[in-house]
């Protein structure tokens, strides 16, 4: 009789230790963890752990996968295979519109989103078809070595400068910038580049060639080049311009004043995920003030919740207020249309 008095006991001070875990409050307090798998950028990958992903796990008792890479990578890597775990996708505005126009993508529903309401404006039009929103914008400028430049570097048609031969590196067109440059050489040459399907662009980054010294894939190998001096100037996404200028004080940037190109940074649910519920989640959680504040610190991310405001130094190098003004847009869809063909023209001027 002692004995089962005594498993009696013992059953019901366990049940009483796990009610007491799983009690108060919010909603990580499921007895078993979830994991959920998202597919991002792998840039600065410490401080979103610090920042966006372990609060995330300890929020909703989660275990977080990452697969990290490039965004035309990882999207291709997601097309390829139909079978894939990946639950939330975060790309670069192109290559988002390229999985929603393949169809890889649920269609969000705002109201699991409570933060969409918080959005600026250029987010909430951006997805207004129910594609996944924007967490964060982004724009190009020009970072360069006011030592070794031998001159100011102020407007886009600087990097044609003779002076500047084979000191540049520019985005790869895979890349998330990569099509902007044709935009910048087109705009060089006094075209619109949706006018004449990116003749006018490859004329003038065919005179450009000269100056590139190389292509990039990172933006975070730039701060080597520039270490070593194999540049001395480069075209980058403003969300990188800390880890250049960090390494190398005499690394100013600027925004032309004619206008920079804009990116959206987006997440999506892939279709087949397993995990929506859980998705959803992160996603407020990405587009909340609360984590937006965070970033805009740690990873330079400009803000698209509009309750978040940015003093003087924060808002240093990032796609917010006077630059977010003067931002043009990329048009993913004609840029997803001619992008194959693009390839192989700027691959036979760049990359011999």
């Amino acid at each position: 009789m002692k004995k089962k008095l005594g498993l009696v006991s013992l059953t019901l001070i366990t049940a009483s230790v796990l009610a007491a875990c799983g009690g108060g409050g919010d909603e990580g307090a499921s007895k078993k963890k979830q994991t959920l798998i998202i597919s991002t950028f792998g840039l600065e990958e410490d401080k979103m752990q610090e920042d966006v992903f372990k609060p995330f796990e300890e929020k909703y008792n989660v275990d977080i996968v990452l697969e990290t890479g490039t965004s035309s990578e990882r999207l291709t890597k997601l097309k390829s295979n139909p079978n894939s775990t990946v639950d939330v996708i975060e790309l670069s505005q192109s290559n988002a519109a390229d999985g929603v126009e393949a169809g890889l993508f649920e269609k969000i529903d705002n109201s699991k989103v409570p933060n969409m309401d918080n959005l600026i404006d250029s987010a909430k039009e951006l997805a207004a078809d129910g594609s996944g929103p924007a967490y964060t914008l982004n724009s190009i400028g020009i970072v360069y070595n006011t030592k070794t430049a031998g001159k100011e570097i102020k407007e886009w048609d600087d990097l044609w400068d003779p002076s500047l031969k084979t000191k540049i590196s520019i985005p790869d067109i895979t890349t998330t910038f990569g099509p902007a440059m044709l935009y910048v050489a087109s705009s060089h040459k006094n075209v619109d580049l949706t006018s004449d399907d990116g003749k006018g662009a490859f004329e003038g980054i065919t005179e450009l060639a000269p100056n590139v010294v190389k292509t990039y894939s990172k933006s975070s190998d730039l701060a080597n080049m520039f270490q070593s001096g194999e540049i001395t100037a480069a075209v980058v996404g403003d969300f990188a311009v800390p880890i250049i200028t960090e390494s190398n004080p005499d690394v100013a940037y600027v925004v032309p004043k004619s206008g920079t190109y804009a990116n959206f940074n987006t997440i999506n649910i892939n279709k087949n995920s397993k995990n929506k519920d859980l998705a959803y989640k992160y996603i407020d959680w990405r587009l909340s003030q609360e984590v937006q504040e965070k970033t805009a610190v740690s990873l330079n991310e400009a803000p698209t919740n509009k309750n978040v405001v940015l003093d003087d130094e924060t808002a240093k190098n990032k796609t917010y207020g006077e630059v977010a003004e003067r931002t043009k847009k990329v048009d993913s869809l004609f840029v997803n249309k001619n992008l194959e063909s693009w390839i192989n023209q700027w691959n036979r001027i760049l990359n011999k």
